[in-house]
């Protein structure tokens, strides 16, 4: 366990609620708050409490009282910070929480610095850096899949898939070793063969995780979807029903939405980072012509896109440029204004571009259902469903993927040209110091303080 002086920071929100909690870790956590709690049974010592108790009383400064509060004791290092750890549970008034953290500062501890709790859980082994990110991964979960994938990661997912890979790699890295120094009792005839075999294996599975981290990234964010359509097609129709509030402005004006405007929804569990952009078409006027430009940019960068088009009217010339920015890409047109009289049809769209296609009436709030019921197929019953695989949804952990699948594949190369088996353990070697570095191992300090840096505090 890591030696270090005792920190406090409030560990719930700082404003007005129900209950506030006061977090204390450290080797003087139990002194500092036998210091300023009162218990409600006089003779009681909170540093001769057994962990895992709660007790009733007051916090307060000398003579004058601060709170009513109850006290939670957890003895280290079966507690989240590995640590003797106090939580002051007090009435979640502002003023309240900080004159008790004033309190407890004044009598020992320091004030945690971001992410601190944390950080410290890692230092002490109690948890790895994947587990420990997850914990920022389920504070910060947008939707019910963000939040399955983060729980994952914080039981240990990513570290159980991560060990065995180091332990396979361990084991090849060991065995040519062992049979270079001991060549009389260990051979290493055929063994080219077999390592290749492994190493195909080993290979097969990090392309997997990393074809994944896409997926991981939507759970995590959210889908990027962007609405495009020429002026006029009920785009900001579509995201005020789809939002539910009048968001955007809607006139029979074609050119109303000149901006991209942003929200986001969440649809059967699904969230949506949802763009409403400027019409596509040719204009004169440079305010709209730079909104066409940037709705464009944004089809660029989008996971989905939803094409809205004015089924009452023919397709022209507008909506074949828009058509031929949406080659390749995930789709769904929706033929708006159905309330009307159709004259662009599914048929005429399939023929122009393959794509899923469901009817609606942004005016009548008809077609959701359908709309919805494709959401499932693309990004739950397809490709980018959410499954008990692992996922990588952290971009360092994908760059540390990244270096070990390279240097697994010069494994690959030196098996294929015949080169000497010492050749085999260097690479190998490599590759198993990156995947140790998704868990936490030879980081530099600054790494691991910028990690933490981004937590909330009091976590």
């Amino acid at each position: 366990m890591v030696k270090s002086d005792t920190i406090a920071a409030v560990a719930t929100g700082m404003n007005c609620s129900g209950i506030g909690i006061i977090r204390i870790s450290g080797e003087e956590a139990f002194e500092i708050a036998d210091q300023i709690f009162c218990p409600a049974k006089k003779e009681k010592k909170l540093a001769d409490q057994d962990s895992y108790t709660i007790h009733y009383g007051t916090i307060a400064d000398g003579e004058d009282m601060i709170d009513e509060v109850i006290v939670l004791l957890m003895r280290g290092p079966h507690s989240y910070t590995a640590e003797d750890t106090v939580e002051i549970d007090c009435h979640g008034g502002v003023l309240v929480m900080k004159k008790i953290l004033n309190l407890v500062i004044r009598k020992g501890a320091r004030p945690a610095q971001p992410g601190e709790f944390t950080k410290r859980a890692f230092l002490n082994g109690r948890i790895d850096l994947s587990q420990a990110e997850a914990v920022a991964d389920v504070i910060q979960a947008k939707n019910e899949y963000a939040l399955k994938s983060s729980v994952r990661q914080l039981k240990g997912s990513v570290l159980s898939f991560i060990k065995e890979m180091r332990e396979k790699i361990l084991y090849e890295i060991a065995f040519i070793e062992s049979a270079l120094d001991d060549p009389e009792h260990i051979s290493l005839e055929g063994y080219p063969h077999k390592l290749g075999d492994k190493v195909d294996n080993l290979l097969k599975d990090m392309k997997n995780l990393l074809i994944n981290f896409e997926q991981g990234r939507i759970l995590r964010e959210g889908i990027k979807t962007v609405i495009v359509g020429k002026p006029n097609a009920g785009k900001s129709s579509l995201l005020n029903m789809l939002v539910g509030e009048d968001r955007a402005i809607v006139t029979e004006i074609a050119g109303t939405t000149r901006d991209t405007l942003e929200e986001q929804i969440q649809i059967r569990g699904l969230s949506l980072l949802i763009a409403d952009t400027a019409g596509i078409r040719e204009t004169e006027d440079v305010v709209e012509r730079m909104g066409v430009h940037r709705a464009k940019e944004n089809v660029k960068d989008a996971d989905l896109i939803l094409y809205v088009v004015d089924s009452s009217t023919d397709l022209d010339e507008n909506d074949e440029k828009i058509l031929s920015l949406l080659i390749d890409r995930k789709v769904i047109v929706l033929l708006n204004k159905t309330d009307l009289l159709p004259v662009t049809t599914e048929e005429i769209i399939k023929e122009k571009l393959s794509a899923r296609v469901v009817s609606i009436s942004a005016k009548e709030k008809t077609g959701m259902e359908r709309f919805a019921d494709l959401l499932d197929e693309m990004f739950q019953e397809g490709k980018l469903s959410y499954n008990d695989e692992v996922c990588l949804t952290n971009i360092r952990h994908r760059s540390a993927m990244e270096s070990a699948k390279e240097s697994l594949e010069k494994v690959r190369e030196s098996i294929a040209l015949g080169m000497p088996e010492d050749f085999y353990s260097i690479d190998l070697m490599d590759a198993y110091e990156s995947l140790g570095h998704i868990l936490g191992e030879s980081l530099s300090d600054d790494l691991v303080n910028e990690i933490f840096s981004k937590f909330c505090m009091g976590k």
